[in-house]
């Protein structure tokens, strides 16, 4: 499930702005980043596994100050449907299919030979 995480941080420079997206693109789960906010001091974050609590700290420790304002499942990936589950054959068609049933008096001799009734000797 993908994740939509808003970061409030103080961010005065347009400088500023690319190290803390470049800090933020950088974390693992990261799918996009993003500049919002009418002052353009928040990080909108979409991503799957992210830690907002990593976040937000590396980007105290980088840029400034950093407040979390909302975590919660990103709306347009909640909107769409899943895709579409396609059955799967009998057998994979990659592999051959099972051999056909035998009826159960059938032996197979490796010379060829067959026969309809099995006895206890195995000379004969």
């Amino acid at each position: 499930m993908k994740q939509k995480i808003v970061i409030k941080v103080q961010m005065s420079c347009d400088k500023c702005r690319s190290k803390a997206l470049a800090l933020v693109a950088a974390a693992g789960g990261v799918d996009s980043v993003a500049i919002a906010g009418a002052d353009r001091d928040q990080v909108v974050v979409v991503g799957e596994g992210v830690d907002s609590i990593h976040l937000t700290t590396a980007l105290r420790r980088k840029v400034g100050p950093a407040y979390i304002l909302q975590v919660g499942e990103n709306t347009k990936e909640a909107d769409k449907k899943p895709p579409a589950a396609h059955p799967l054959p009998d057998y994979y068609p990659w592999c051959y299919p099972p051999p056909p049933a035998q009826p159960a008096g059938f032996l197979c001799d490796p010379y060829g030979y067959t026969r309809t009734e099995s006895s206890g000797c195995s000379i004969m």
